[in-house]
């Protein structure tokens, strides 16, 4: 049976790495090393299967289900051969909360008795993580539902919430730990420069909020929204814009003029784009913006090629303070 793993809010030791880029990997029998004698993991997009490499190193093999930028999550079709690599897994990493949906269909189709690690019930805003603290818990078959569904007014981009991509390196390592424990020094050793790494992620965020605390941004889709929030900045978007927009709806008139006469009010200071969900109305308030010469980003859901996750963020973040510099 599956297990899934419910997220401690505090974990044990700290974890693994060595960074690397996401890789593919030959499905094994469920359950099993692969051929190399690694362990399998399956993640549902790069950003996760980044992570996990870092944590990981050249004791494990990824396969990331969504790698390219063009793919949105929330309408991916899983393919037979996902279904496939995803029966190979020794442990299988989601997001949840709705937004990578067809990993719980192809956690059921395809039979794996995987561990699942969920990255929604690592953010502390999520609900029912104040009471996943004891970090010696585990996880029960029951909790097998956990997670998965869509939580109204809860933003379940949390890769981009620092403090929930420390306690997920954590627990890979802890459960990779367990899957291979000749190696769990490794893996806490990895697990540790990873999270001092995300460290340095947070200073330059301190930076930013040193500098610019209150400075208002406009977000197409609430994709970066607790990376801003951690640099100090606020989200002056209608909600009904961002909202519509994730959901791939039409925005209203009436929020689509408020949100063109904020940009034309003076008081936003940057704009930043999920070009993996545009559509007419992020081409207009784009376009208004750059009238207004508010600088404008983009910020994925995946992971541009050639990055890890480490220097995608710091990517991300130094974009930020460059445009709110400009």
């Amino acid at each position: 049976m599956t297990r899934r793993l419910l997220a401690p809010l505090v974990l044990g030791a700290a974890s693994v790495l060595a960074l690397a880029g996401c890789a593919g990997g030959t499905p094994a029998a469920s359950g099993s090393t692969d051929a190399d004698g690694k362990v399998t993991v399956v993640a549902s997009t790069d950003v996760y299967g980044s992570i996990a490499e870092a944590v990981g190193g050249d004791v494990v093999d990824v396969t990331s289900i969504i790698t390219s930028p063009t793919q949105d999550p929330h309408e991916y079709e899983a393919s037979a051969q996902d279904q496939l690599t995803l029966k190979g897994a020794q442990l299988v990493i989601e997001n949840g909360a709705g937004y990578d949906g067809f990993m719980e269909s192809l956690i059921d189709a395809s039979g794996t008795s995987a561990d699942v690690l969920t990255a929604v019930e690592y953010n502390h805003d999520y609900p029912g993580a104040e009471s996943h603290d004891d970090a010696s818990a585990s996880p029960s078959a029951d909790d097998t539902d956990h997670g998965h569904e869509h939580v109204e007014g809860f933003n379940e981009h949390v890769w981009y919430d620092p403090d929930t991509v420390d306690d997920l390196a954590k627990a890979i390592a802890e459960h990779l730990g367990k899957l291979a424990p000749d190696h769990a020094a490794d893996f806490s050793a990895n697990a540790d420069a990873f999270v001092q790494k995300v460290a340095g992620l947070k200073d330059s965020l301190g930076q930013i909020e040193a500098k610019d605390a209150g400075a208002k941004v406009f977000v197409t889709e609430p994709v970066p929204v607790y990376l801003i929030e951690a640099a100090g900045l606020v989200n002056a978007t209608p909600n009904e814009f961002s909202e519509s927009v994730e959901e791939g709806q039409d925005v209203p008139p009436a929020t689509l003029l408020e949100s063109l006469q904020l940009l034309d009010s003076g008081q936003i200071k940057v704009m930043i784009v999920n070009p993996q969900t545009a559509g007419a109305e992020t081409t207009q308030v784009t376009d208004e913006a750059k009238a207004k010469n508010i600088p404008v980003l983009e910020f994925t859901e995946t992971l541009p090629e050639g990055q890890t996750y480490l220097s995608w963020m710091q990517s991300n973040i130094t974009a930020l303070s460059n445009a709110l510099a400009a």
